[in-house]
């Protein structure tokens, strides 16, 4: 439908709530959302769009909660068939799961196969957009590309770049094909449709001097492109990658070093930095997806949200699915309040939300995500606040939106997600 009035309870934010705290959120308890042509037209009161809009078809989602699409700031698709894998440390996993699974994307066919479970998945679970990592092999980003563009989805992703001997034969490139294979896909894809290309070295422990310099190089010809990549994520690999670069004081440097780093930077967990990489990453606006899932799946530690976000930090939220131990954003968001509370720190309700939509859309440079707002484009989901027997009879209690939705946030999965449009099409409900 070109037009159509969605009917439910609604919640925009109209600024940061880390700033503002919980009035940077409007809540209606029967609003609308007036969308036209895969984007938001109008949003307000329900009766008063039904009024000036008495020919536009109706979908009454009744008490469900109206909100943008969640946005995955930091995810591995190829890793989507060994999410929840048991496991040691970092390295124990990626050579024992992950690098295993990401070989057998050589095969187009099964690339496509994990694409699009990955994006039904992520549908089901009322992510509307994600960063993802994809393997060496170009038919791996081709399949994910493919896939969200099938779906009408916007996406961003790119070509995993590996050329150390630290990785294993099947997945390693060349710094030269590295760059000219990125950069064939970029032209291919960036700017198409809903798409946007990421520059994507996996880490400095996979990547020589050469791979990375010839990575910054390409990012410097294409700055409007994402670059993303790890960092800091468990103290041993900051050892290992010290071992690796004798002449860097710190793992950040690593990247900058060659041009890696900047306002269009995605840097995944950033758990352990020093007080210097802290401050180069807020001075050149660098973005970080903080991964609580997979953090504590892997034992990687916990992350300073609110000593970041008081330092100026841009922070998005991601599932760092398969290394995260979930596809839900809700179960993410719900970690992330965890982790936040053992550093000191209880996280309102509106600063979770946020981080998983309009937080992370900004990371990503999507200024038309993210929001439930006239102009954004229409990826929205609905929230059903009594989707389990233990949630509903808690949410009864509820004094405000926030009580009502907070248990959502600590114990929903995908059978929360009542609805999810994309561009204006319900893909699920």
């Amino acid at each position: 439908m070109d037009r159509q009035l969605l009917l439910g309870q609604t919640l925009a934010f109209t600024a940061d709530p880390f700033a503002d705290g919980p009035a940077a959120a409007r809540h209606s308890a029967r609003g609308a959302v007036l969308l036209d042509g895969g984007q938001i037209a109008e949003v307000g009161e329900a009766d008063a769009l039904r009024a000036a809009h008495p020919d536009v078809p109706v979908t009454d989602h009744g008490q469900g909660l109206i909100l943008p699409g969640f946005v995955d700031a930091h995810m591995h698709y190829p890793q989507t068939g060994i999410v929840a894998s048991w496991g040691k440390r970092l390295i124990d996993w990626l050579n024992g799961y992950t690098f295993p699974e990401e070989m057998k994307l050589a095969d187009p066919a099964y690339a496509a196969e994990v694409a699009e479970r990955t994006l039904d998945l992520a549908i089901a679970h009322g992510t509307t957009t994600l960063l993802s990592y994809c393997t060496i092999h170009p038919a791996s980003v081709e399949a994910f590309f493919t896939a969200a563009e099938a779906r009408g989805m916007r996406v961003a992703a790119g070509r995993t770049c590996m050329d150390r001997d630290t990785a294993p034969e099947g997945l390693r490139d060349t710094a030269q094909s590295a760059y000219d294979e990125s950069k064939a896909l970029l032209e291919t894809w960036h700017g198409r449709g809903r798409a946007t290309y990421a520059i994507t070295p996996r880490f400095s422990p996979t990547s020589t001097e050469a791979q990375l310099e010839a990575l910054g190089a390409l990012w410097a010809e294409h700055p409007d492109c994402l670059m993303q990549t790890h960092l800091s994520e468990q103290t041993d690999e900051i050892d290992w990658v010290l071992g690796m670069y004798p002449d860097c004081e710190d793992y950040l440097a690593t990247y900058e070093k060659h041009g890696l780093i900047g306002e269009r930077a995605v840097f995944g967990h950033a758990i352990h930095l020093t007080e210097r990489e802290r401050a180069r990453l807020v001075e050149t606006g660098a973005g970080l997806a903080h991964c609580p899932t997979s953090n504590t799946f892997i034992g990687s530690g916990l992350f300073d949200l609110a000593g970041l976000q008081a330092a100026g930090a841009r922070i998005g939220l991601a599932t760092d699915t398969g290394g995260g131990s979930n596809f839900s954003m809700l179960r993410t968001m719900g970690a992330a309040y965890e982790i936040a509370q053992l550093r000191g720190t209880a996280l309102h309700p509106s600063q979770l939300l946020w981080l998983a939509t309009e937080g992370s859309a900004r990371l990503l440079h999507q200024e038309g995500i993210g929001r439930l707002a006239p102009g954004a484009e229409a990826d929205l989901i609905v929230l059903d606040l009594a989707s389990t027997p233990a949630i509903a009879q808690r949410a009864t209690r509820a004094g405000d939106i926030w009580e009502a939705l907070f248990p959502t946030i600590m114990m929903g999965d995908d059978r929360a997600v009542a609805a999810t449009y994309v561009a204006g099409r319900r893909l699920k409900g």
